[in-house]
């Protein structure tokens, strides 16, 4: 079930108005969206469900025995663990294997095995290794990551377990965010699962707002550059000039089309009486690899902060112990999007980059506020960094990367005729993006007056219904 179908429309409608219809009845709300969450995950293939259950089952068996105190379910936060550290340990283990195992043999089983065939062919020897077909499971890298964090919180005496499972069970499937994120942490949304919500008149109009422009990056934007971007990979592409047309409409495709999907849970869930955290917040404009990831996919990149590169050391082991840090840590986050050496390589660029920007700035002191041409020009460099590690990102093999890279730097000329489909396309996006960044408010479309809000609402729409592209559905995250 796609949030860009009428199915979708139908489905929220009916889903609201019950939800509306049971506001003093919080149990019988939580059931309702979960059944909804359920319906809406096993909409893609039922046999989904069993994997997801899984990890929930688990991770709420789990969460329950390592939160036992001395004292009972009553007990207070600093109360000791019934059990020792050690089967404490040990069921942390339980969870952990079962989660990293179920996304491991559907995600990278075949990568894993077809590499190690191609090592052993390069060393003169024929391999006859299980290859399986199996179907990689809708938001099965973000729900795994989801319910690990609990599991791991619990562990660590940072969040008391759950006693009900439908609770549970709500957080882990609850629809708006399941598919692709954004990665909600529990200590962010059972409580708002376990109390009641409250709908108010701002709230639903800020998510009705958050949809709807979500609804555009997609449709509009998304999906109409997609086409530019399909070409500028394709092997059959005409040079360098397509190239960069390419890498510069799929820098704006995968902004659009992800940050689409996340506008359209947070307005889903807003008029709700739900908040999920922000996962972008002008990425593009960053002015340093830092700053960069402190703006895109936030979710992703505080979970991996918080239960990778904290616990591998951080920044406490001098320089080249967190330099190692940063790297061993965005090599996974790369190879969590994707079984390809591809999404690899991408997270060892970037990797490279936060340590040379680490190396950079260590010792130095804190550098000012720069004047406006300074910063511009920082964003310019980090801009079109990003794209050289969007073209790893995108092709389908590092042979097809370096090749595009080559291209744009050795072949590429201006002539290409799509350049003015990608500036039409692209314009309304970074209007609006220069809009919030010169006002440091990225709900500036809320707080102008009405006639103005009327007549972009109008021109949106126009442009929405008439020219985007409602063919080419799925969001490019579902695949991670």
């Amino acid at each position: 079930m796609l949030f860009n179908s009428l199915v979708f429309a139908v489905f929220f409608a009916v889903v609201y108005g019950l939800y509306l219809g049971t506001m003093r009845r919080l149990r019988l709300q939580n059931a309702i969206l979960l059944a909804a969450s359920l319906l809406f995950y096993g909409w893609w293939d039922w046999r989904f469900l069993g994997l997801l259950l899984l990890s929930a089952v688990v991770d709420f068996w789990a969460g329950a025995v390592l939160d036992r105190r001395v004292g009972g379910e009553g007990a207070p936060d600093d109360a000791p663990f019934v059990h020792s550290m050690a089967k404490r340990k040990w069921i942390l283990f339980v969870s952990m294997a079962t989660n990293l195992g179920v996304l491991g043999f559907f995600k990278y089983w075949n990568f894993f095995i077809g590499s190690a065939a191609d090592l052993l062919r390069a060393l003169g020897m024929e391999p006859h290794l299980p290859v399986l077909h199996v179907i990689l499971p809708v938001g099965i890298s973000f729900y795994t990551f989801q319910t690990m964090s609990y599991t791991i919180d619990v562990y660590r005496g940072q969040l008391r377990a759950v006693p009900s499972f439908v609770d549970f069970l709500l957080f882990v499937s609850f629809f708006p965010q399941l598919v692709a994120g954004p990665i909600v942490r529990a200590a962010d949304l059972l409580p708002q699962v376990q109390r009641p919500r409250t709908i108010t008149r701002e709230g639903v109009e800020e998510g009705a707002w958050l949809a709807f422009w979500g609804l555009f990056k997609k449709v509009f934007i998304a999906d109409n550059v997609g086409k530019l971007a399909e070409y500028g990979f394709s092997d059959l592409s005409p040079g360098g000039g397509a190239a960069l047309v390419g890498t510069y409409a799929f820098a704006v495709q995968i902004y659009c089309d992800f940050s689409g999907y996340t506008d359209i849970a947070r307005g889903c869930a807003k008029a709700m009486g739900f908040d999920f955290l922000l996962n972008f917040r002008l990425p593009y404009f960053a002015t340093d690899p830092s700053d960069f990831w402190r703006r895109w996919h936030m979710s992703l990149s505080t979970w991996l902060r918080d239960y990778l590169y904290i616990p591998l050391g951080g920044s406490r082991g001098g320089t080249w112990s967190t330099c190692r840090n940063l790297m061993l840590t965005m090599v996974l986050g790369g190879l969590w999007h994707g079984a390809n050496w591809t999404f690899v390589a991408w997270g060892a660029f970037h990797g490279a980059l936060l340590v040379a920007h680490r190396l950079w700035t260590a010792g130095r002191p804190a550098a000012g506020a720069g004047s406006a041409w300074s910063a511009w020009g920082k964003r310019l460099v980090m801009f079109h960094l990003v794209c050289v590690g969007w073209v790893f990102f995108r092709a389908e093999t590092m042979g097809r990367a370096v090749g595009m890279l080559h291209e744009m730097v050795f072949a590429c000329t201006m002539g290409d005729a799509r350049w003015a489909a990608l500036l039409f396309y692209s314009a309304p996006l970074v209007l609006m993006q220069c809009a919030q960044n010169a006002t440091g408010d990225l709900g500036v479309v809320r707080r102008l007056p009405w006639p103005v809000r009327g007549v972009l609402f109008a021109v949106l729409w126009f442009l929405l219904t008439t020219m985007g592209d409602l063919s080419r559905g799925e969001f490019i995250y579902f695949q991670f």
